[in-house]
C-alpha cells in the first residue's frame, strides 16, 4: 500500500514547471491545472483569477514538502509578482496552495530560508493560499513539453546548491 501525498505549487506557466518536477526523485505524478480562482471548470481562455499550477504526486519516503518547495525557489523567480519571463497576469503569479496549517508553516520557513540566502534580489512574494479545487487542464496542456519539445519555458535551475541545509 502507497502513502502517496500531493503538492500543490504555481510558478508562472505550467509547462516548464510540469517538465523540470517530472524528473525529480519521489515525484510519481504531475498534472497541469488551474488554481485559486473564480469559476468552476475553468479552461485555457477562461480561468479568471486562477494561477496556472501544477499537482505533484509525491512519495514521502523518497523527497518531502520542504526539498519539494526548495527546488520550487531555485526553478523560477519567486520576486516578480504575477510574472515569469514573457508572461504576466495574476495566472502567471507564484503560489503555494498549502492544504493544512503543517504545510502552511513549512512554506513560511522556507520562504524566510530564501530570502536569508540572499540568492535572489528582491524578497519572495510567492503568496501562500489555503487549498482550493485544482482542475485538471485540457489535454493538450498536460506534458506539453514533451509532446512539444521545443515549446516555451521560462523556467530552469538557477541554482544549483538547495536553499535547505
Amino acid at each position: 500500500m502507497t502513502n502517496y501525498k500531493k503538492a500543490y505549487i504555481a510558478g508562472g506557466c505550467f509547462w516548464g514547471m510540469e517538465d523540470l518536477f517530472r524528473t525529480q526523485p519521489g515525484i510519481i505524478d504531475t498534472e497541469v491545472g488551474y488554481q485559486g480562482g473564480e469559476n468552476d471548470n475553468p479552461t485555457y481562455k477562461y480561468h479568471p483569477g486562477h494561477a496556472e499550477g501544477i499537482e505533484l504526486t509525491y512519495d514521502p519516503n523518497e523527497t518531502s514538502f520542504e526539498k519539494i518547495l526548495d527546488y520550487f525557489f531555485r526553478i523560477h523567480n519567486p520576486t516578480t509578482v504575477d510574472q515569469q519571463g514573457n508572461d504576466k497576469g495574476s495566472s502567471y503569479r507564484s503560489a503555494i496552495f498549502y492544504q493544512n496549517e503543517e504545510e502552511k508553516a513549512i512554506a513560511e520557513k522556507v520562504i524566510e530560508l530564501v530570502n536569508a540566502s540572499g540568492k535572489w534580489d528582491a524578497d519572495v512574494v510567492t503568496t501562500l493560499e489555503p487549498f482550493s479545487p485544482f482542475w485538471v487542464a485540457e489535454e493538450n496542456h498536460q506534458d506539453y513539453l514533451v509532446k512539444n519539445p521545443n515549446g516555451y519555458t521560462c523556467h530552469y535551475l538557477r541554482f544549483e546548491e538547495p536553499f535547505i541545509k
